[in-house]
């Protein structure tokens, strides 16, 4: 059987890995070893965030909701309960843009959420 070099291929994957890690803090982006377990770590990071920055946007738009909601009168929880109970279906996200662009409109979902409308 022929003999493989494997110099080429091990150049090739660090060249990546260690592309991958431009801009960590000291020898972790310049020593292959060092830069390979800050890839790891790196990457689950990033997973894991991606999944994380879903429950942050959500807790923010209950934030915005709320203090658009006391400014109303009346607070987060009530509003939701009662614009579940009106059978209004618009989610947080709208909600929250209303709260920030809109006023008006998000006043008219808060007498809704009231009963008043």
């Amino acid at each position: 059987m022929a003999r493989v070099k494997r110099g080429v291929t091990a150049h090739q994957r660090h060249k990546k890995v260690l592309e991958l890690t431009k801009g960590h803090k000291g020898t972790k982006h310049s020593l292959y070893r060092r830069a390979h377990q800050s890839m790891l770590t790196s990457l689950k990071y990033a997973y894991r965030d991606r999944r994380d920055r879903k429950g942050q946007m959500r807790r923010l738009w209950i934030v915005r909701i709320n203090a658009a909601a006391k400014l109303n009168g009346t607070s987060y929880s009530r509003m939701m309960d009662g614009l579940k109970k009106a059978g209004v279906e618009v989610d947080r996200k709208m909600l929250a843009e209303m709260a920030v662009r809109d006023s008006s409109a998000f006043t008219q979902m808060v007498a809704v959420a009231k009963g008043e409308a």
